[in-house]
């Protein structure tokens, strides 16, 4: 039996949270190849060295300089969302067509299905956050995105079913074209000996006498992955402290140098990420969902620093800064004094269910297929 895998280009979350769709697929037995964009390519080598790759068609996608702008920004670029959309339906079908796939996994890939092979879509954000200001056109959103997975024959939701799970009312939404489940949190951390919640929650500070350490992570599409990089650098310099940055750059090969009180990392493989991460008294990023899972699974205390205009990520940081599980800090306010302030707050991400989910989903294609 022969998978290809496709996560989707909008930053690395997708390619991080299909580790362990892989790694199950091929508990299976079955043959997993990759549909990769260069970007992503070097992360996947790291993981799965073994696992041939092909280069897919990516979504280029590259967010305006200023984020109020988002939503008519889409609208401007639907035409280009489309076109890709198709194209990448055609790649799809003609990979199939060669290579003799029978199963196609799309991460979040709206076109990435066949006709010829079992297709299975995977999404979180079943509802598509809007603005406030056009959050009456939400409903259109979610009918727009049910009309995309129809082309499938299952859809997959890396959540718990119980809301509001990790995502709420992102992932939990009524009905659905095709059969759907909830497949956990995915993660690929899910298989280390990650420290529990309960326990960093509990747990006194570990920071020094000179400050906290912080492990600020950068990640996202650009410009607004590098303007996050420059407001870290000069925030960060200006807390006591020993500090570490990871650049999110897999493609850059791993280099690791020091700049004043923090030491930057190009990128940290799997291990020593985790490792660091555990090391750190709060972790700084995004938060986007694949992240937020990671974090969950590791133990972490978070600040979260959603990207302008990326109404996902703003969703998420205030329903999980609200249920005090972490902290969230709009980009524009992310200053010391801010992040002195979030150090006193006790927060901690709910502890990842134990379950065996994935396992049957996965399980259970395999046996319908094979």
């Amino acid at each position: 039996m022969k998978v290809l895998v496709a996560p989707l280009d909008w930053g690395l979350g997708h390619a991080t949270r299909c580790v362990p769709v892989v790694k199950e697929f091929i508990r299976n037995g079955a043959e997993v190849e990759l549909a990769v964009v260069p970007a992503n390519a070097a992360f996947f080598r790291e993981v799965f060295p073994e696992v041939r790759q092909r280069i897919a068609p990516g979504y280029n996608i590259v967010y305006p300089k200023h984020g109020f702008n988002m939503a008519l920004w889409l609208l401007k670029k639907s035409s280009h969302l489309n076109a890709i959309i198709r194209y990448e339906h055609r790649y799809a079908e003609e990979m199939v067509e060669r290579h003799g796939y029978d199963i196609v996994f799309s991460d979040n890939r709206f076109g990435f299905y066949s006709r010829k092979a079992y297709s299975i879509y995977m999404t979180h954000q079943r509802r598509i956050a809007f603005p406030q200001a056009f959050a009456a056109l939400e409903g259109i959103g979610i009918r727009w995105h049910k009309s995309l997975m129809k082309h499938f024959d299952e859809v997959w939701v890396p959540d718990i079913e119980e809301f509001p799970g990790y995502a709420g009312t992102l992932s939990h939404v009524d009905g659905s074209p095709v059969p759907l489940q909830y497949v956990g949190l995915l993660s690929r951390f899910a298989d280390s000996d990650a420290k529990t919640i309960s326990d960093c929650g509990s747990e006194t500070s570990k920071a020094s006498e000179s400050g906290p350490s912080i492990l600020a992570i950068v990640s996202g599409v650009e410009p607004a992955r590098t303007r996050f990089e420059k407001d870290l650098r000069e925030t960060l310099a200006q807390i006591p402290g020993n500090h570490v940055m990871i650049l999110g750059k897999p493609q850059s090969g791993v280099h690791t140098w020091t700049e004043g009180n923090i030491e930057f990392h190009s990128h940290l493989p799997t291990e020593e990420f985790s490792r660091a991460v555990k090391k750190a008294d709060w972790v700084i990023s995004r938060g986007g969902y694949s992240t937020i899972m990671d974090m969950a699974y590791l133990g972490a205390r978070c600040i979260f620093v959603p990207t302008p205009g990326q109404y996902e990520q703003v969703a998420l940081a205030k329903d999980l800064a609200s249920a005090g599980y972490a902290v969230h800090i709009p980009a524009q306010d992310l200053s010391a004094g801010a992040l002195e302030k979030a150090f006193r707050q006790k927060v901690a991400l709910p502890a990842p269910p134990r379950s065996d989910i994935l396992q049957e989903a996965v399980k259970k294609v395999v046996t319908r297929i094979g």
